[in-house]
């Protein structure tokens, strides 16, 4: 902007006369209302960095604070007090068990986390497609069961677990499936819930979400899901915990989505190639 046209501005603002005709005029930014002295020119970058380093401590006060582990116990307006918080796998940093993979998790803590991860744990292992072949199905009840109640628990799943129940999912009657087709039986904790402990006994409920049912292209049995909660007993026996009684209800279940069911052989694959989880809290 030239000389004249700064003149020419502060004429226009009232400074002296009016400009004159035809003179072009660029209007600048009001001056300090409060009557201080003139602003200097912002200095854009820096005061870019100064935001952006504002931000990163914010976000990294924002994740100590969340990291706390419980804090002082107090909420937030966006956060219900009675609210269950997801909590962290080992938040003390001692490992909750210890295991192979393919096999049973055991050793857990004497505490009620080690009590949640048990179950949810067990919940897996009662759930699974093993519990369908009955010397698999013995050695799952010799693992998680109390000493004093395996035997009793195994009498009992013998008779639910029958030929006739095993061919009205399609299976032989042995409890495998036939040449050509893959059983699905898995169940996938959701969450965990202590509702009474003492010393040595807790009693958790398990929510979780189950897959059944035979994948093969001609079966009259497709894979379904369902949602129900397991309630079980556990017991501290022997360094460990271990089922003294168990129970199972329907749901809750979610209102179902819009997904595309799998085809037989997408479902088999699926079976196939995913492996199962070890829980903890």
């Amino acid at each position: 902007m030239s000389p004249g046209d700064e003149q020419g501005y502060r004429d226009y603002q009232g400074y002296g006369d009016h400009p004159e005709p035809g003179q072009t005029r660029t209007r600048l930014p009001d001056p300090d209302p409060y009557g201080g002295a003139p602003r200097r020119p912002q200095r854009s970058s820096s005061r870019s960095l100064i935001t952006v380093v504002g931000v990163v401590v914010l976000l990294i006060a924002a994740i100590a604070f969340a990291n706390r582990g419980g804090g002082d116990g107090s909420t937030t307006a966006s956060t219900k007090p009675d609210q269950p918080k997801a909590a962290a796998t080992a938040p003390t940093g001692t490992k909750p068990l210890t295991t192979n993979p393919g096999t049973i998790p055991s050793g857990f803590p004497h505490t009620t986390q080690g009590a949640q991860s048990a179950a949810a744990n067990y919940a897996v292992a009662l759930g699974s497609a093993d519990m369908f072949v009955k010397p698999r199905r013995d050695a799952i009840l010799q693992a998680v069961m109390t000493p004093s109640r395996a035997a009793g628990s195994a009498a009992a799943f013998d008779k639910a677990y029958t030929p006739a129940f095993a061919k009205s999912l399609g299976l032989n009657d042995d409890g495998t499936a036939p040449k050509g087709y893959t059983f699905v039986s898995r169940t996938s904790p959701i969450g965990t819930k202590v509702t009474e402990t003492t010393d040595n006994t807790a009693t958790v409920d398990v929510w979780c979400s189950g897959l059944l049912g035979l994948a093969g292209e001609n079966s009259t049995n497709p894979v379904t899901n369902s949602w129900f909660t397991i309630t079980m007993k556990l017991d501290w026996v022997a360094g460990d915990w271990k089922i003294a009684a168990h129970s199972q209800k329907e749901g809750p279940a979610p209102v179902p989505g819009d997904d595309r069911a799998s085809s037989s052989e997408e479902m088999s694959k699926a079976v196939d190639e995913y492996g199962g989880f070890t829980y903890a809290r």
